[in-house]
């Protein structure tokens, strides 16, 4: 039996004094200048530095640890110290002051903007000699002129300065016009919108610049400060389109153009002949015949030729239609009411909104990578900046939203198993717990250190289908097969518990992986789970657009999905944006409330459908029936009302389309 630990402390103190009385002549302290001979006997002794009570504790002794020395405090920083120059020491003085430089700078921002004129000694950086410099007059020209990008200029207001300015009017007004520059580049950047506020299932990786980056690439620039801060917005061309509808949106109505009644005809392509050509080319002040090269002579004045195409195409643009220089029905009706100027469709609101979707895009998309447009319900995959691919999609339901940010696929998976996820498999687990089978409806029990998991093995009944592509990601979504092919044919497509399903994946798998072809992969069905790698890593862009213009120019609306379009607006203070300040996740209904509220107690039974393969993630292999008086009828799926989406998985519990036949994968 252990003895009580205060038994020991008492017997450690025994044995210390014990032993300090045996030593004490020897240990007695004494003074440098005294011999130890002159110690009188009756005189104490003391341990060297008292050191002794934590040496003699028995190194056994148990729970004992002593007490560490107290850490010294760490050295105060020094304060800064104002220079001596009056123009510098009034930088300094106004930055220690607390009235803030502009609204909705963060205390970080000014911070960093601290750091930049710390390291030049708080020497200004816009005014020289009482006057804006060069570099400053760009700058504040591209703030002035931030509407043509989205952005409101009135954030980036500075004082004006005086003809004679003093050096507290310096100060501030230099100040001012860098905290304007860095709130710019901010805002260019996607920084102008809390977007936990729009939902937490946005959530790109946003790269805001740090202000004192901002302000030391602008002094960089020198008079081409404004180019430099201009360069925050984004650049690609999706975003650049929308910016050029915003500026024909703004200005000047179109002036109207003459119209021009065709006689009827077939529809013309490049390289066709026809007698209404020539009027066509008299039209658009094109040569009355194609022009000859080194090659050949000159064509025939009724030829369709590309120069027609083309002055065909940007008068179909101007007119919102496809811009693909065919020369159609509705080319020709356009062309006959031509006479009045038509203004670009779209409201303003709609067209800044979804640039401002743009900038949740890193600044490079890259020369390689997949966008999936959720409300277009559509991917699409790019090579060497060219669209190689596109596939129709499946995306998550209002309830269990397709969350919107950028990953980075890494590899894909052919034969893939898939697992019930856990806000599932918890309406089952009761019954799990006390299960010694192996098989539970077709699917394998995996038990692992006390915890139970049900697994849908690979095969045309899996719920991912034969294929699946991962870019790890919080919140655990991919893109992947399915079995159940009909649902692509849906022109609203959102059925899926979060993750994306694609249409055709071994096209796509053609397109991603560099050396693998769709028949090599088609030829690994059935041959178990097999991993493969990418050998670089592809972005993967899920976004959101409801208004964009398309590859052939033309200009495009959506349905807004997620209802994020309202509290959009709100947010960025423009018309239209009524709506709730969050798009939250909908309201039970007043049947799922029902089927959520406990019911009467029923014999259940439990078989397996063999009349139908499962056709998708959405339908169970099992089917329980209530048993009561009068004919069976099945129990509905409780799991169903679960309102907590949960991510990762496809959407199990989704109604099933009826088949008048069982279909195959493909």
């Amino acid at each position: 039996m252990r003895p009580p630990r205060s038994s020991l402390i008492a017997l450690a103190a025994l044995l210390s004094g014990s032993l300090a009385s045996a030593g004490s002549l020897r240990a007695a302290t004494v003074s440098p200048d005294q011999p130890a001979a002159d110690v009188p006997a009756s005189q104490p002794v003391v341990p060297p530095a008292q050191a002794a009570p934590a040496a003699a504790v028995p190194a056994a002794l148990p729970d004992y640890k002593p007490e560490a020395p107290a850490p010294e405090p760490a050295p105060a920083a020094a304060a800064p110290v104002a220079p001596a120059d009056p123009l510098g020491a009034a930088v300094f003085a106004r930055l220690a002051e607390p009235a803030p430089l502009l609204l909705r700078l963060t205390g970080k921002d000014r911070d960093t903007i601290r750091s930049f004129y710390e390291a030049r000694t708080y020497k200004p950086l816009w005014i020289s000699e009482g006057a804006w410099t060069e570099a400053a007059k760009a700058v504040s020209a591209r703030l002035a002129a931030a509407a043509e990008d989205g952005l409101d200029s009135r954030a980036y207001t500075i004082p004006p300065l005086a003809d004679k300015p003093d050096e507290k009017a310096v100060a501030d007004a230099d100040l001012r016009l860098s905290a304007a520059a860095v709130l710019y580049a901010r805002d260019a950047r996607g920084g102008r919108i809390n977007l936990a506020s729009i939902s937490r299932l946005i959530t790109p990786h946003l790269d805001l610049p740090a202000g004192n980056d901002v302000l030391a690439k602008l002094d960089e620039a020198g008079a081409k400060a404004g180019v430099a801060l201009q360069a925050y917005n984004p650049a690609t061309s999706g975003y650049q389109a929308l910016k050029t509808r915003l500026a024909a949106l703004r200005g000047p109505a179109p002036t109207a153009v003459k119209p021009l009644r065709l006689p009827p005809g077939p529809a013309l392509r490049v390289g066709m002949h026809d007698a209404r050509v020539p009027l066509l080319r008299a039209h658009f002040d094109l040569a009355s015949r194609p022009a000859g090269t080194l090659d050949k002579g000159p064509g025939e004045p009724d030829e369709y030729d590309a120069g027609v195409a083309d002055a065909v195409a940007k008068f179909q643009r101007s007119r919102s239609l496809p811009g693909n220089g065919v020369l159609n029905v509705q080319t020709v009706l356009a062309l006959a009411d031509a006479g009045r100027g038509a203004r670009p469709t779209g409201g303003e609101a709609e067209l800044i909104v979804n640039m401002e979707r743009w900038r949740w895009l890193p600044g490079d998309l890259g020369s390689d990578y997949i966008l999936v447009n959720v409300p277009e319900y559509r991917l699409r995959a790019y090579r060497g900046g060219v669209m190689r691919d596109e596939a129709r999609v499946i995306v998550g339901k209002p309830e269990s939203r397709t969350p919107l940010f950028s990953g980075l696929m890494e590899y894909a998976v052919v034969n893939p198993s898939w697992y019930v996820p856990p806000s599932i498999l918890k309406t089952m687990a009761p019954k799990l717990a006390g299960y010694g089978g192996k098989t539970w409806g077709g699917y394998e029990v995996v038990r692992r250190g006390g915890h139970v998991s049900l697994r849908q093995p690979p095969g045309e009944r899996n719920a991912l289908g034969f294929i699946k592509f991962m870019f790890p990601n919080q919140h655990a979504v991919y893109l992947h097969d399915t079995p159940n092919r009909s649902l692509f044919s849906a022109s609203k497509r959102d059925f899926s518990h979060g993750c994306v399903r694609v249409d055709d994946p071994f096209r796509l798998a053609d397109v991603v992986l560099p050396n693998w072809s769709e028949d090599k992969l088609k030829k690994l069905i059935g041959k178990g789970e097999r991993t493969i790698r990418l050998p670089d890593k592809l972005p993967v862009h899920l976004a959101y657009f409801t208004a964009f213009v398309d590859d052939g120019g033309t200009f495009r609306t959506l349905p807004d999905l997620y209802g994020y379009d309202a509290p959009m607006r709100a947010a960025l203070g423009l018309p239209g944006g009524g709506g709730p300040a969050i798009a939250r996740l909908p309201d039970e209904s007043p049947r799922q409330k029902a089927e959520r509220a406990p019911k009467p107690a029923a014999r259940t039974v439990q078989r397996r459908t063999t009349h139908r393969p499962v056709a998708d993630a959405d339908a169970w292999p099992t089917e329980r029936y209530e048993e009561r008086d009068g004919p069976r009828r099945p129990l509905r799926r409780a799991a169903r009302a679960d309102s907590a989406p949960e991510y990762g998985e496809p959407g199990l519990w989704t109604p099933a389309p009826q088949q008048a036949a069982p279909r195959g994968w493909w």
